[in-house]
């Protein structure tokens, strides 16, 4: 309803009918646009008939606002594929309508006018090589009925206005997942609530690690073996319950949302690269959390370009000693296992020469966070995302068991960690809904606490524009994401889907940040504001498990292939 002194249109959305009808319409009109962006990039970027990447860097904004594109495309139809179901279960009410307007709305002119990429580069069809012609294909009724009355004023403010009402549910608007699902995402939420958020922001500004006994009740709720199979110890879940886990839990603190995301990269790795061996030894430990991994992959000079890593193991006798330098090691001291891709076929400088190896290690303390010969490192100070710690890793002569090598055969490192990517990614896309989220949460609970010129901050139009198009966001990046999980769910190949999840939830995490932060005002910027936090943390996004660029130019080649 709305409050006292603000006027509100009685039925700022479209009609339901009309609405579920005009937005199906406008579908072909999107693809049509993209088939012809792809031809167009496509003539750009090839030689000889075949995509050359080359001409994918020499065209990289070409390039990367195609696969922009391509992710605006797949989260409308997402978006399509919501409401309908939402509609035929009797679940499409008005909160849920008004998220799907303004998201066709909003994301219709985008692709007309400009895709913000980022803060600083918006990408236009212009870009992509598109004439004011094919520009025109999105030139019919229903495009230009969402475009003029999706995204308003007052359906924004009549979206805040029912936000406002439904302030104690868990999510703004119904997810579409089903009722099991949701009671999952209720367990973790009150988890969240009882246990992480009263403590995450001094967590945060100590630079401390999450506590032990955090990561004890997280085992006992099977965070860990979450999707690894009952035969080893698992919970054997789908890919969606892990993103309502990883989604709750971030939304309380992004480090206990992460700590997750090592077990799941070093359970996928050993799943479908182990042997039946070093699955019976580590899955179910891995499952309990006696086991804690870490992922040991980035190297100092070489950053997204894995298969230029330098890091050597050379055999010594039935075992291996590995040699080189690592950075970026997320959680590195108190762990017990690493995921180490190192080189070890002599005379190779590209990814064939890489191999995994499951290397065991002893868990470090604060004092003293190296207790193996061989091993050596130092903490590298961050902005955010600190739970866990960053660190610099250095191998002189670091003695791995030769049963350790994953899947017993050299060269298959580089293999083994792709397919990992798709869970890992997904996984961070749902982190990404969950950072999003909580900036939501700070921001909605600070606009309707503070009063400017005697009333009220939701009260101002761009203040309640702010909090709705979060909400917006916060489900187009729910539907990629979940989308991806059903698709990795039912064994098919989902890294592009999953690349778009992580692209578009990255993005949103980050502008949802910024947002809530700009209506806390000055206070926004003091320490003692949880939005600083969520910030910070939102930062980081971004870039791990492929930066924006890379995760742009990877869906981009893909698209063009095919």
């Amino acid at each position: 309803m709305p409050r006292d002194g603000q006027d509100m249109p009685e039925n700022p959305s479209i009609v339901l009918d009309d609405l579920l009808g005009l937005t199906s319409a406008a579908l072909p009109a999107v693809d049509d646009v993209l088939a012809r962006a792809k031809a167009s990039v496509a003539a750009l970027c090839s030689e000889n008939g075949k995509v050359s990447g080359a001409l994918i860097e020499e065209h990289q904004t070409a390039a990367h606002g195609f696969a922009w594109l391509a992710t605006y495309a797949q989260a409308l139809h997402q978006m399509q594929a919501w409401a309908d179901r939402l509609e035929t279960d009797g679940k499409f009410g008005e909160v849920e309508q008004l998220i799907h307007q303004i998201a066709f709305g909003e994301y219709l002119w985008q692709i007309y006018g400009g895709i913000q990429m980022n803060q600083g580069e918006i990408v236009r069809l212009q870009d992509l090589g598109l004439s004011q012609s094919d520009m025109g294909a999105l030139m019919i009724p229903a495009v230009m009925t969402l475009t003029q009355t999706g995204n308003t004023q007052a359906a924004r403010s009549r979206l805040c206005a029912l936000m406002e009402e439904q302030a104690a549910n868990l999510t703004v608007g119904n997810s579409g997942l089903d009722d099991e699902l949701e009671m999952i995402r209720e367990q973790f939420r009150r988890f969240s609530i009882d246990r992480v958020e009263p403590h995450a922001h001094e967590w945060h500004l100590k630079d401390e690690l999450i506590p032990m006994d955090i990561i004890d009740e997280m085992a006992e709720l099977g965070v860990f073996g979450l999707t690894i199979p009952e035969e080893y110890g698992g919970f054997g879940l789908s890919k969606a319950s892990m993103c309502v886990v990883s989604e709750e839990l971030s939304r309380g603190y992004i480090g206990v949302g992460s700590l997750g995301t090592r077990s799941e990269i070093a359970a996928e790795l050993i799943l479908c690269g182990g042997t039946q061996a070093q699955k019976e030894k580590w899955l179910p430990r891995l499952a309990s959390a006696e086991t804690l991994p870490t992922a040991v992959f980035t190297e100092p000079n070489t950053g997204s370009d894995l298969g230029a890593l330098r890091t050597k193991a050379t055999k010594d006798g039935d075992d291996w000693l590995i040699n080189g330098n690592k950075t970026w090691i997320t959680h590195a001291a108190r762990t017990h296992m690493m995921t180490v891709l190192a080189r070890t076929i002599p005379d190779t400088d590209d990814y064939k020469g890489l191999s995994m190896f499951l290397a065991e290690k002893t868990p470090g303390t604060d004092a003293d966070p190296w207790q193996d010969p061989g091993i050596s490192g130092g903490e590298i100070e961050v902005l955010g995302y600190r739970g866990m710690k960053e660190y610099t890793l250095n191998f002189d002569n670091f003695k791995v068991k030769g049963e350790n090598l994953l899947g017993t055969e050299q060269g298959q490192g580089f293999k083994q960690l792709m397919q990992t990517f798709e869970s890992a990614r997904i996984q961070t896309a749902a982190r990404a809904i969950g950072v999003a989220q909580s900036a939501l949460d700070e921001g909605m609970k600070y606009a309707l606490d503070r009063k400017q010129f005697g009333k009220a901050l939701i009260d101002f139009p761009r203040v309640s524009g702010k909090l709705a198009m979060m909400a917006v966001e916060i489900m187009i990046s729910r539907q990629l994401t979940y989308f991806s999980a059903h698709e990795k769910d039912n064994d098919r190949r989902c890294d592009l889907e999953a690349g778009m999840a992580k692209l578009h939830g990255a993005r949103v995490a980050w502008a949802n940040a910024d947002n809530a932060l700009q209506i806390h005002g000055g206070n926004g910027f003091a320490l003692e504001y949880k939005i600083s936090r969520i910030l910070c943390d939102a930062r980081i996004l971004n870039i791990f498990e492929g930066a924006a660029e890379i995760q742009a130019q990877v869906i981009a080649r893909r698209l063009l292939a095919t």
